[in-house]
């Protein structure tokens, strides 16, 4: 009886014309996206693959007449007779100065984040996120002025005590007299400046962990601090990594707040309560309108030498991302 009954049901309609012009449509809206998707990454490669060869033609020009070691020089010359000049002070303090900011930025952005996320009230969660989402849009050239007209001031006392109680560590030690244009105050600058980025990423990461994982380390007798060392931040951590390059892509390429508040000089200290130092960005806004040719190629290779930096810390990064590919979403 069942198999009569199975044996005579009728098989599904056809579809009609308006079902196949609509499953047609969508194909072609598919074959549209993914065409539109792989040009927009192979043109993506052409940009870089382009900034990467007009960057290396010309600071081969630069290099070929470079009279000193462009690695080890420390001076800044590209316009003396002979020509040289030396990207050793600007690596080293484009280095120093965002590792700095990194230090002091990121443990306090992923507090906030995990204050705004899991600590916080509704009510003063949405302004706070709010507010922070709103620091991240500020121009850099504001920040500049507030750091020169505020930060470089009030620096003194602060300087002055790490000079005192943590001079030993030659580090901190401070050796000139002077205002507070020092690395040092730099770092704290972009930290203040990464902070928004930091802290907005990271909360968002935060919000995205599944609310399952948390219940059941609270039905299991967890107290909130364990939950979030146990649940959240493994969770989250390839997100703050995510977070924290991207930061540190703004600490290493920053120029306007960097030129307002720095005292620009070809020393090479590890004294960071100094004053002096530079950075690759601010020293090729600094002299790039004043340079010929061969110190503009100059420029332009060390521009390639922060262009290579960036390159490799976000490779670092995403290898770190790599090996947590359980939290990474890799396995999505």
């Amino acid at each position: 009886m069942a198999s009569s009954i199975a044996t005579d049901t009728p098989p599904p309609p056809a579809p009609g014309p308006a079902a196949l012009r609509k499953q047609s449509t969508g194909r072609a809206g598919d074959k549209i996206f993914l065409g539109l998707s792989r040009g927009s990454g192979i043109f993506l490669l052409v940009v870089m693959a382009a900034i990467a060869v007009f960057l290396s033609v010309r600071a081969g020009i630069a290099i070929s007449k470079d009279q000193g070691n462009f690695l080890t020089t420390f001076d800044w010359d590209p316009a003396g007779n002979p020509p040289a000049f030396g990207i050793a002070v600007l690596l080293f303090g484009t280095v120093v100065s965002s590792v700095i900011a990194m230090v002091i930025a990121v443990p306090v952005a992923v507090g906030i984040a995990l204050f705004i996320s899991h600590y916080a009230p509704r009510r003063l969660a949405a302004p706070l996120a709010y507010v922070v989402d709103l620091l991240a849009a500020v121009p850099s050239i504001v920040y500049g002025v507030w750091g020169a007209l505020f930060l470089v001031p009030y620096l003194g006392g602060l300087n002055e005590w790490l000079d005192q109680y943590m001079g030993w560590t030659y580090v901190f030690e401070k050796t000139e007299v002077g205002v507070a244009r020092s690395m040092f105050t730099v770092g704290i600058l972009l930290a203040i400046m990464i902070l928004p980025i930091v802290t907005s990423v990271s909360r968002e990461v935060f919000l995205q962990v599944p609310r399952m994982n948390e219940e059941a380390a609270l039905a299991l007798g967890a107290t909130r601090w364990e939950v979030i060392r146990l649940s959240v931040l493994p969770f989250g951590r390839s997100g703050v990594i995510s977070a924290s390059m991207l930061g540190l892509g703004r600490a290493l390429g920053e120029t306007m707040a960097v030129a307002t508040v720095l005292s620009p000089s070809y020393l090479l200290s590890l004294h960071v309560l100094d004053p002096g130092g530079g950075t690759f960005a601010q020293n090729i806004a600094a002299k790039f309108d004043e340079s010929n040719q061969l110190g503009r190629d100059a420029l332009i290779a060390s521009g390639l030498v922060l262009f290579v930096l960036t390159l490799l810390v976000n490779g670092a990064a995403r290898m770190i991302i790599a090996r947590r590919k359980e939290y990474s979403g890799a396995n999505a």
